[in-house]
């Protein structure tokens, strides 16, 4: 039976609102809803350049809504993780009473049926508002507006800047061979499987041969050598954002091991400042010894479990000027 893994990436980034989006959304605090205007036309939400023509629009903010109604929509009935809502509901442009152009959110209307083009529809506030497109929870029918929650008032100060954090989260499947090759690690080893019709070997985990789609079993792996030398790297300079661990610059390596074709990228160090790592110099596995604590995950690379990085084996380098071309 195929085990699943599941992964979550997140990229939290701060951005500036600047002076067309600020102004929006500490307006969204005030349960306000602004538009732009450019001559008989009003964008919701406000732009700063005309779609049409690229054009610079004048800065005329204009109140609208905060009732509007349905031109368009379509009904979501099981909600993920990631939806405005944690029940059905729809996602629906929304012409607000004195825009031109519609705004997209949601509507809570309860069942498909409510829904229909020509409803009216007005927000549901959140009774704490900071200044995003979500102080509207949704939309509800009718025309009078709701408050979510109590009212604790609108912001101290304008708006300028946003927090963000984007999430994907995703399940990949596990290879038998990559168990195998996280078994292999906490003895201290690095599994391999070579292909019985190439003959071609591969860092363990993959299963398989790239050049002749076969699977590769068990019977045809084979322990790879724990010493290599580096070809390429890059040294990381940390940028401070949230959650980011490291303070200091660090290197990711690729390693060629020792009588193999094998390369691992991307590969941590040990016990090497970054601003020692170069093209030539012998290095040698580290795992984690049985008593220490390390997440057992996938290295780029493709290799898993205990093994911790490379560390200089004090071997003098090795000088080959086609090293540098050694990357897969």
């Amino acid at each position: 039976m195929t085990r699943f893994v599941e992964n979550t990436i997140t990229f939290p980034y701060r951005r500036s609102l600047g002076p067309v989006l600020g102004p929006f959304m500490t307006a969204l605090t005030e349960k306000r809803i602004l538009g732009v205007r450019d001559g008989d036309r009003v964008f919701v939400p406000p732009m700063e350049w005309d779609p049409a023509t690229g054009e610079e629009l004048a800065r005329d903010f204009v109140e609208v809504g905060p009732a509007g109604t349905v031109e368009s929509f379509t009904w979501v009935p099981e909600p993920s993780a990631q939806h405005p809502l944690d029940r059905p509901f729809a996602f629906a442009f929304i012409r607000l009473d004195g825009a031109t152009t519609p705004l997209l959110h949601a509507v809570d209307a309860g069942a498909p049926d409510a829904m229909r083009e020509g409803l009216r529809v007005a927000p549901r506030w959140r009774g704490a508002r900071v200044g995003r497109i979500d102080d509207i929870v949704c939309f509800v029918p009718g025309t009078n507006p709701q408050v979510d929650g109590d009212d604790v008032g609108p912001a101290a100060e304008p708006v300028k800047m946003m927090d963000y954090v984007a999430s994907t989260t995703y399940r990949n499947p596990v290879p038998i061979a990559a168990d195998r090759a996280v078994a292999a690690s906490r003895e201290g080893r690095l599994l391999g499987h070579r292909c019985p019709s190439c003959g071609a070997l591969y860092a363990g985990g993959r299963g398989y041969c790239v050049i002749d789609a076969i699977e590769i079993g068990p019977e045809h792996e084979e322990d790879l050598p724990l010493a290599g030398t580096i070809t390429n790297f890059v040294v990381v300079t940390p940028v401070q954002y949230p959650g980011q661990t490291e303070t200091e610059p660090f290197a990711r390596v690729f390693v060629l091991l020792d009588g193999t074709d094998v390369v691992l990228g991307w590969q941590p160090t040990v016990a090497v400042a970054a601003a020692d790592v170069r093209v030539g110099q012998r290095v040698a596995a580290v795992f984690a010894d049985p008593d220490e604590e390390i997440e057992e995950a996938g290295v780029m690379g493709g290799h898993f479990g205990r093994l911790k990085g490379w560390r200089p084996s004090g071997e003098p380098d090795r000088n080959d000027p086609d090293l540098v071309n050694r990357i897969y």
